[in-house]
């Protein structure tokens, strides 16, 4: 029997809109508070793998349908994204080469600079940023080889190149 693979671009969009979910996912307030940046993740992981079809203008999207779906000021999520995206786009060879636990530290960076642009734009509307603000980034780095082990799984089942 054969199989019909879905589209590339349908694997990278599921991906993102499970990643969405799991931001959305209500939780008790303590563990609220360490939710994983999970669009971030998945945002990395993808331009990571696939510089030349996810990039910058992914993540500009990818904030903004955040941003739409959490009711933050719409362009906080896009423009940390963006810049996100950016980064590791200019990074992407040498983060390839990284042993995961060195790609976590990595992401650790990645993530507080987002949550930097995110103050600076809490800090703007008049909403400055606790301690607990900057709880997700370290969290995000203790989840990253799950979502990089998961992630390749399904670019090599799927064949996403």
């Amino acid at each position: 029997m054969i199989r019909a693979q879905p589209s590339h671009l349908v694997v990278i969009l599921a991906s993102f809109a499970a990643a969405l979910m799991f931001t959305l996912l209500p939780l008790p307030q303590p563990v609220a508070q360490l939710r994983p940046d999970w669009v971030a993740l998945v945002l990395i992981y993808w331009v990571v793998a696939l510089p030349h079809r996810v990039g910058v203008g992914t993540g500009w999207l990818a904030g903004l349908f955040q941003d739409a779906a959490t009711g933050t000021l719409l362009g906080q999520h896009a423009l940390g994204l963006a810049v996100v995206a950016w980064v590791v786009l200019g990074l992407h060879r040498r983060i390839r080469n990284y042993p995961v636990w060195q790609q976590a530290i990595f992401v650790l960076m990645v993530i507080a600079l987002l949550r930097v642009l995110g103050a600076w734009v809490l800090g703007i509307s008049g909403r400055p940023a606790d301690f607990s603000y900057w709880l997700p980034a370290v969290s995000s780095m203790f989840v990253w080889p799950l979502i990089y082990l998961a992630l390749r799984y399904v670019r090599r089942r799927f064949g996403v190149e």
